[in-house]
């Protein structure tokens, strides 16, 4: 960015009409639900102590807060600039996306697989695609299923496809990996 960019309105508001018209939208849809998300209680002593109290305020603020952000953007419409700047804040979604199939596979395919899997295509994905970083992304999976599986003893259910393996190492692949 360069010094006149910092003083160029156009650069400084790029995006932020989609962001406020989103906030303002989200804003409202969940103050729409407060209703059936929320409940009056009747043995609550004074209205702070309502459990719809508190999120209720927060919920219009919000509203009020974005609303009155986008009218005095002057109901800018979005242009080119907006749609660059918003992709790139979806972008990180697709972090989330690789998270949630990890873990609907772990279940399925176990801990050590499925870590390994993940950690050398994520270091693909970000670009890392020498021997070496692969086999450091294959070294960091296995060091955190023995860390977390070995060490800590946390109970991550093992994968269907153990059931596969003969009796007498399915209970080790099981409780290790």
């Amino acid at each position: 960015m360069s010094k006149s960019d910092l003083f160029d309105v156009k650069t400084r508001l790029s995006g932020q009409v989609i962001f406020v018209i989103a906030a303002f939208a989200g804003s409202l849809l969940l103050l729409s639900q407060i209703g059936t998300q929320t409940q009056w209680s009747d043995t609550a002593r004074t209205i702070a102590a309502q459990p719809r109290f508190w999120p209720a305020v927060a919920l219009v603020l919000m509203v009020a807060g974005f609303g009155a952000h986008w009218w005095l953007m002057r109901r800018r419409k979005p242009d080119r600039s907006d749609w660059i700047e918003a992709k790139r804040w979806v972008e990180p979604l697709e972090y989330y996306g690789w998270f949630i199939l990890f873990v609907l596979a772990v279940p399925r395919l176990g801990f050590l697989p499925m870590s390994l899997v993940f950690a050398c295509a994520l270091t693909w994905r970000l670009g890392y695609r020498s021997r070496g970083a692969l086999a450091l992304a294959a070294i960091f999976a296995v060091a955190v299923t023995v860390t977390f599986k070995g060490f800590l003893g946390v109970n991550i259910p093992g994968g269907q496809i153990y059931e596969l393996l003969p009796a007498s190492v399915r209970t080790f692949f099981m409780v290790y990996l």
